[in-house]
């Protein structure tokens, strides 16, 4: 083919590789340039139709340079890119409707997780897990209920709290760490499903137990205005903001430092209108009020003193009491009107002048200034390692001042069989409540609480758990508003008195055992 009034520049630029313009000023075409000549037209392949397509082939070939000239050259490249996209403004100047924000998709994982109720359900043995509450459908008063998790012989469920997916919860550890999870990072399961051991989820050590979980508000900003207290079985305590706490990474926080050999047993929300009960394993407790133990800026101090502990002897209990204003006069007299009154329930008198005296004594409820007390009025339940316990009035306890040597809680039996014998729980409880006591052995016992008689501070008690003369009780779950569960299994759950020991009333509360330190004020 002649290339007669084509720019030989123009074809190098669109030519095949392996066909070019040789000297002659021919040009030998390809078989696929050949094909789609022979497909064009005849009138396209005429004189008039020849000066045209040259034309396009050298305005094409114009475009070609200039495309590789900007190509060639960063700055006619942005100046072209520059136009354009003034282009496209000019054209399209509507305004934005979205938003471009940094970090446009890093949000965190809880913004997708929808708010739930969530029923947690904690094991003796350390299994916990969360169920909607939504699965628990609701029941007509009396019924027989569901399976709420499936356990192991030897374990028992002994917390159950509901609240929500964003819920946060503190776990303190028996070593004074603390470890913060939310809800929705607890594993989930169904009714009859047993949960996950707690040491699967936290970074535990060997031998580190969590002695207390902590269910907080979801707005970190209250956390300021909230206290907790702590224990420890050396018998020191400590009291912090809640705020101390917000910040607690994957690896667990320092809650307290702790004396060698001493474990955290016990830690609470309080308030500063509340009172603080300490109770130990020869039977010793003492009551004084929050204030008196001051708000610790740091978490690596180990405390002060709460109650000076004889030799040998331990802490085995905090409870956070309601601190009700009264005098000793006032608190004696309410007592001994309430004792009378339990005395008429029961109505086992035997002379009729002992019941018209408690009659009489009865009577000084009906007195305005003594009503207050009945309704604001707490039980402590002291159980020991020889399977008894009993029921006290938190009345009984006197308010003194911290660091004193406590007053008797609970009598532990005869010289010989008190050295071997220890309270192994105290804390407050409801009449509805129920308990769980497990032996050394492996034995368990579940008993409602109302069938344990309310005595006197220094009394005895009675039996709640017949164990074996090698047996001794370790532990002592508290079951909050749980219905009792059908059939019983024989006369292990029966309460009966101790054979042998004195079951006495107490009504004037009296004290007993080491005092504190002279010149405490007294008040309920």
């Amino acid at each position: 083919a002649a290339c007669d009034g084509i720019d030989r520049g123009g074809v190098d630029l669109i030519d095949e590789p392996g066909h070019r313009v040789s000297e002659d000023g021919t040009y030998r075409l390809s078989e696929a340039q050949a094909k789609a000549i022979l497909e064009l037209r005849l009138q396209r392949l005429t004189g008039l139709e020849r000066d045209k397509i040259a034309e396009e082939l050298n305005e094409l070939a114009g475009k070609i340079k200039e495309f590789l000239t900007v190509l060639s050259s960063r700055e006619k490249l942005l100046d072209v890119l520059r136009g354009e996209l003034l282009d496209v403004k000019e054209r399209y100047a509507d305004p934005r409707r979205t938003q471009i924000e940094e970090n446009e998709f890093e949000h965190d994982v809880e913004d997708l997780i929808p708010r739930e109720d969530m029923v947690v359900t904690v094991t003796h043995g350390g299994y916990i897990k969360r169920v909607p509450l939504s699965t628990y459908r609701a029941q007509r008063r009396g019924g027989k209920g569901r399976s709420g998790m499936a356990t192991r012989e030897e374990d028992f469920v002994s917390r159950v709290f509901v609240c929500n997916t964003h819920t946060p919860v503190l776990f303190f550890s028996s070593s004074g760490m603390v470890y913060k999870m939310k809800v929705y990072r607890l594993p989930v399961g169904t009714p009859q499903a047993r949960g996950k051991a707690l040491v699967n989820l936290l970074p535990l050590d060997a031998g580190e137990t969590i002695t207390a979980f902590m269910p907080l508000p979801e707005d970190e900003s209250t956390w300021d205005a909230m206290y907790v207290m702590f224990a420890t079985t050396a018998g020191t305590v400590r009291r912090n903001k809640l705020s101390d706490f917000t910040e607690v990474k994957a690896n667990g926080k320092i809650a307290m430092k702790l004396e060698e050999g001493a474990q955290l047993i016990d830690v609470f929300p309080c308030e500063e209108d509340n009172d603080v009960l300490l109770a130990t394993a020869k039977g010793k407790a003492i009551r004084f009020p929050v204030t008196d133990v001051r708000v610790f800026a740091g978490r690596s101090s180990f405390g002060v003193r709460g109650v000076r502990l004889g030799k040998g002897d331990e802490v085995i209990s905090m409870s956070v009491l309601r601190h009700v204003d009264a005098t000793p006069e006032q608190r004696e007299a309410y007592l001994r009107a309430a004792n009378a009154k339990r005395r008429l329930d029961r109505d086992t008198y035997s002379k009729d002048e002992d019941r018209q005296r408690d009659q009489e004594a009865a009577e000084a409820l009906s007195d305005p200034s003594l009503a207050v007390f009945a309704s604001g009025e707490e039980f402590i339940l002291s159980i020991t390692s020889d399977g008894v316990g009993k029921r006290t009035s938190a009345y009984e306890y006197r308010v003194s001042g911290r660091g004193g040597q406590g007053i008797g809680n609970i009598d532990l039996g005869r010289s010989g069989k008190a050295a071997k014998t220890s309270v192994v729980a105290s804390f407050p409880v409801a009449e509805v409540d129920q308990l769980m006591l497990v032996t050394n052995a492996g034995k368990m016992i579940r008993c409602p609480v109302d069938g344990i008689s309310i005595l006197g501070r220094t009394s005895r008690g009675v039996k709640v758990f017949d164990v074996d003369a090698e047996e001794h009780i370790v532990s002592v779950a508290h079951l909050s508003d749980l219905d009792e569960e059908d059939g019983d299994e024989g006369g292990d759950g029966e309460i009966e008195s101790v054979a042998g020991d004195e079951v006495g009333e107490d009504p004037a509360g009296e004290d007993s055992g080491g005092e504190g330190p002279a010149g405490e004020a007294e008040g309920a």
